[in-house]
């Protein structure tokens, strides 16, 4: 009994044992928690410094889309060292502000005072607007300030020379105004300053020229004006200098600038230069970049520039410099870029450019260079882009032009070049523009050329081109622009033309190609300008026409074309021109033509056309002339259906002068209603838009509504009565325009959308031209005033440009003529 009573107790003493234990555990379990819950009451209740407190109430002055700041906040933690964009000092104390390229926008508050411990500041690639705190020039150990590419405005801060420890201060592309800060020059360890792409206007103070460290000055893109101060001259240690680009000042380049030893890139393009090119820029021996170009510049290239041996671009270009390209040149065997373009030089392209290694930009155009062009010209095989039109060049193309099979551009028109066009630019991969235009070439086009694969732009007009035009490779993917008329090209057109889906403009006119025109042209679906005049052409206009529906010019005149016009053409929906004279067509011309909103030039003379004409909104009779059949409108009225062959006879001889009277009488009667019906036609026309206007007053459901966006003292009744055809002053694919003269003498320009019309689906891109234009204010884009508008009719009103448009003035003959090419070319210098 003992035995088993021991045996029983045992496992209750073990049991009781395993108790204690566990509850020992579970003691300790606890009291560890409580400990870890007190120690994070404690670390909590620790307060904020007062940097996290500052960065904090400069969030709230922020805007931030993308959530980039999203853990700027008090979530336990004393440090404001793990936040995005903070960095910190082995002290916790806040040493950078990076929040370069976040999407911000707001303001910059004087809170930035606050961070007494900075030394960088990175707020470049924001929106960040309003003025730059003053508190910023209290941050004494600021080293780099980088706040660029934002729309900071106002005056420049006062005292920035307090910041004695600065290297970096970048402000570029911000919206600064007033002086230029004039203390900046004090603080010794500056060694970039970048200050362009603002608005700063005045002088530039001669004690820039003071700065003991500076390696980078960039005061572009400003409104500066005076003289540039020699002073600069004395920046031994400057790298770089950038002071062009809408800044204007009376002086030249000062002389002093050639003590300047240390600079490596110089760039005065456009801001106004005068005078001649100093010599002693020829003792910068560390320049790599020499920018000039489009400013007023004159005399010849030094020969000191010869000197810059480790030059790689030079452009001079858009100046008035004159003479030879000097034979000092030579020794630039690191060049890569030439640009004299624009200029007065002449005599011959020297054979070393040629030569030159490294050359890849070749830029000579619109000077008066003879002989010619440098045969080894490509033998280098990194020539990229060349552009010698508009000169006196003979001889012919050199053949290794694209030896490298780098060149991009090759663009040679405006000149007298002879023999044929190098046969290998067929297998020029890289090739993407080729103008040849306005030359005295021959033979044939290089098979392959239409088949490159960048190929974007082939210009051969104007030459004694022969041949056909090769249809073994045609499919270049990215071709938009073809001309090759005035040349003797002929045989047919090949089907294979409509395998070039991007292209845009064909123009073949003055050839002698013959035989039908393929359906396939309107496989191209880009097709905006397509013009076969002046050719041996036959047959029918290809039904397929009304496939192209980008087409806006249409001009198949001057060919024996035969057979109806298609009425298909109707489908055409931006059709602006129709040039269909002297052909061989017949029939009538579909009067479905006249429902084309955008047509406003077409002219159908010299076939074989009958039967009424359309009605057309305005034509000139010029336009039907040649076609003794048609009749209606302004021509000759049409006979009408079933007309008597004369007056009636009396067998019995009786009543012969009653019946001749009533004759007459019908017949004064049915002209005067011709007449009638005439005039009232003539009357409708004229006035059609008064009468319009009168029922749409009348209207309730559909009232005009005038929208402005600057104050207007006209209302939309004073607006609709300016749409008269006395007042139109152009047309377009996009509407009409015409003049008008408001009550208080303001004159504006209304245009009419075109393709409107009650129960129209779309508004033809008026709510997208409204959005766009109502908010720009530009000095080279047409004001817009307002607009009006019943949902079926859309108006828009602009500004009345007396001049005309920049269009009218480049293509107007009347105007054109009084246009120089100098003028054309500095209206718009990249356009080449």
């Amino acid at each position: 009994m003992q035995k088993q009573s021991l045996r029983m107790a045992l496992p209750e003493a073990r049991m009781v044992k395993m108790e204690r234990r566990n509850f020992h555990i579970v003691s300790a379990f606890i009291v560890c928690i409580l400990v870890l819950s007190r120690t994070m009451e404690l670390v909590a209740s620790d307060p904020l410094p007062e940097e996290g407190l500052a960065l904090l109430a400069m969030k709230s002055s922020f805007a931030d889309p993308q959530n980039h700041l999203e853990n700027w906040k008090l979530n336990g933690t004393a440090t404001p060292c793990l936040w995005t964009g903070i960095t910190c000092s082995n002290a916790s104390s806040v040493v950078g502000l990076n929040l370069s390229n976040m999407n911000l926008t707001g303001t910059l508050p004087a809170d930035l005072g606050r961070l007494k411990n900075l030394v960088n500041i990175s707020l470049d690639l924001n929106n960040f607007t309003g003025v730059l705190p003053a508190e910023i020039v209290t941050l004494l150990m600021l080293q780099y300030v980088n706040i660029s590419n934002n729309r900071f405005n106002g005056a420049f801060p006062a005292n920035v020379s307090r910041l004695q420890s600065l290297k970096v201060l970048d402000c570029f592309n911000n919206d600064f105004s007033g002086s230029l800060p004039d203390d900046l020059w004090i603080i010794a360890t500056l060694e970039h300053l970048s200050l362009g792409g603002n608005y700063f206007e005045g002088s530039i103070p001669s004690q820039y020229g003071s700065f003991p460290a500076l390696k980078y000055l960039g005061l572009n893109g400003n409104s500066l004006t005076g003289p540039i101060p020699p002073e600069l001259g004395k920046l031994q240690a400057l790298q770089e200098l950038y002071m062009g680009y809408f800044n204007n000042y009376s002086s030249g380049i000062p002389a002093t600038f050639g003590n300047l030893t240390s600079l490596v890139r110089l760039d005065m393009g456009r801001c106004g230069l005068t005078g001649t090119i100093p010599p002693e820029l020829g003792n910068l021996g560390n320049l790599d970049s020499m920018f000039l170009q489009l400013n007023e510049l004159v005399g010849v290239i030094p020969v000191q520039i010869g000197n810059l041996v480790n030059l790689v671009s030079l452009d001079l270009s858009y100046n008035n410099l004159s003479g030879i390209i000097p034979p000092a040149l030579i020794y630039l065997q690191k060049l890569e870029l030439l640009s004299l373009m624009s200029n007065n030089f002449e005599g011959e392209i020297p054979d070393f450019i040629g030569d030159m290694p490294n050359l890849q930009v070749l830029y000579l155009w619109a000077n008066k260079l003879t002989g010619p062009i440098p045969e080894a010209l490509g033998q280098n095989m990194n020539l990229t882009l060349l552009d010698l039109s508009s000169n006196f060049l003979n001889g012919t193309i050199p053949s290794d032009l694209c030896a490298g099979q780098k060149l991009q551009w090759v663009i040679l028109k405006d000149n007298q070049l002879t023999g044929p066009i190098p046969e290998n630019f067929g297998n020029c991969l890289s090739l993407e523009k080729i103008r040849l235009s306005n030359n005295l070439l021959n033979g044939s086009i290089p098979l392959g050329l239409l088949g490159l694969p960048n190929i974007t732009m082939v210009e051969i007009q104007m030459n004694q081109i022969m041949g056909p035009i090769p249809s073994e490779i045609i499919d270049s993917p990215k071709l938009s622009y073809l001309d090759f008329s005035n040349n003797n090209l002929s045989s047919k057109l090949p089907e294979s033309i409509g395998n070039l889906p991007t292209l845009q403009s064909f123009l073949i006119a003055n050839n002698h190609f013959s035989g039908p025109i393929p359906p396939q042209i309107c496989d191209m679906q880009s097709l905006n300008k397509l013009d076969l005049s002046g050719n041996e052409l036959t047959g029918l206009i290809p039904q397929e026409m009304s496939n192209c529906k980008k087409l806006g010019s249409l001009d198949f005149s001057r060919n024996g074309l035969t057979g109806e016009i298609p009425p298909q053409i109707e489908y055409i929906p931006d059709l602006y021109l129709l040039n269909l004279s002297h052909n061989q067509l017949s029939g009538h011309i579909p009067p479905q033509l006249q429902m084309l909103q955008t047509l406003n030039v077409f002219d159908f003379s010299y076939n074989n056309l009958s039967g009424p004409i359309p009605h057309f909104d305005s034509y000139n009779v010029s336009a039907f002339e040649g076609n003794p059949f048609l009749c209606g409108g302004l021509l000759p009225s049409c006979p009408s259906q079933g007309s008597a062959a004369g007056p009636a006879v009396d067998h019995h001889g009786k009543g012969k002068g009653t019946n001749l009277l009533a004759w007459l009488v019908g017949a004064l009667f049915s002209a005067a209603l011709v007449v009638l019906l005439v005039g009232m036609c003539c009357f409708f026309r004229k006035y059609r838009w008064h009468i319009c206007k009168y029922f749409r007053r009348e209207s309730t459901t559909r009232p005009w509504k005038l929208t402005a966006f600057s104050r207007l003292d006209l209302t939309a009744s004073q607006v609709l009565d300016c749409l008269d055809e006395e007042n139109i002053i152009g047309r377009g694919g996009a509407g009409t325009v015409y003049k008008g003269v408001m009550p208080n003498g303001q004159i504006v320009a209304v245009k009419r959308l075109a393709g409107e019309g009650k129960g129209a689906a779309h508004d033809h891109g008026f709510s997208a031209e409204i959005q766009t234009l109502g908010k720009i204010r530009h000095r080279n884009i047409v004001r817009l005033l307002g607009c009006c508008s019943n949902h079926e009719t859309n108006l828009l009103i602009y500004e009345y440009m007396p001049n005309g448009s920049l269009g009218e003035l480049l293509h107007s003959k009347e105007r054109s003529e009084k246009l120089d090419w100098e003028t054309r070319i500095r209206l718009h210098p990249e356009s080449k």
